[in-house]
């Protein structure tokens, strides 16, 4: 089992939903990838802390009021570990990008920062203290990639290895659509795609896979629970089989079936 206790600084570390009904979503999250659930009460916000094998695997909120008014919608959030959530946020601003809650403390747990890219892409930073970020990945039921979306990778790259440190290594253009993975030294931490005019208005977001056994059944369980069907199942040549879904409450996200060796 991949138990994680310390991430490198540049290494994506935690995801999160923010959604509309938590209880709901629970209910769904749970049917789909078996987690339980550590409920925090009114000093954390009511957070709650789905757990896997004993394990933090993500952490659930209700979205602010602010965003519920704003039309932003439901959505699963990408967290990187940083050194200092401060110099991530004021690189931010010197790069160009937005930094929508300026850093702040979580307890005795950790620093944040949440931005915005370039591109508008949301995105947040974790100064690691007393919660280095998901304890388990790349495990059935767990959390094991986040990629971005964009609409202008070149800009994109010039951002986050600017913000991140990251090295960004794009596949061979003759296999068809250039699929982007960012590097934190020798290691794949993440990916990027460019948005393609088949994809329609989908705005530039990062998004999340979760890794279960079999793609497939995942999908018609989550077609089954309320959830929607958004692209796929579909093979990634010596990937694995992957499909694009939405919770019930409309927060997407992906779930693969690596190939062996993967």
């Amino acid at each position: 089992m991949p138990i994680v206790t310390k991430y490198e600084p540049g290494t994506p570390c935690w995801v999160e939903l923010a959604t509309t009904d938590v209880a709901a979503a629970k209910t769904f999250y749970t049917t789909l990838f078996g987690w339980d659930y550590d409920e925090g009460g009114e000093e954390t916000g009511f957070y709650v802390t789905p757990r896997l094998k004993g394990s933090d695997v993500a952490g659930m909120m209700a979205q602010g009021d602010d965003e519920r008014a704003q039309g932003v919608p439901p959505m699963w959030r990408t967290y990187v570990c940083v050194e200092s959530a401060d110099d991530a946020a004021a690189k931010v601003t010197e790069l160009g990008g937005t930094v929508l809650a300026p850093p702040f403390d979580v307890m005795d747990l950790g620093r944040v920062s949440v931005f915005l890219d370039t591109e508008g892409a949301l995105i947040s930073a974790w100064e690691p203290k007393q919660h280095p970020g998901s304890g388990i990945v790349n495990e059935s039921g767990a959390w094991g990639w986040s990629e971005l979306a964009t609409r202008d990778p070149a800009k994109a790259k010039a951002f986050y290895t600017a913000l991140f440190g990251w090295s960004a290594h794009d596949s061979d253009p003759s296999a068809g659509m250039v699929y982007t993975e960012w590097q934190v030294g020798d290691r794949s931490v993440g990916g990027m795609l460019k948005i393609t005019a088949e994809m329609g208005e989908m705005p530039p977001s990062w998004s999340v896979y979760f890794q279960v056994d079999d793609c497939d059944a995942t999908v018609e369980r989550v077609k089954a629970n309320g959830g929607a069907l958004l692209f796929g199942p579909e093979d990634i040549p010596t990937v694995g089989r992957f499909a694009v879904v939405a919770d019930p409450q409309g927060a997407v996200f992906q779930v693969i079936t690596t190939a062996d060796g993967v």
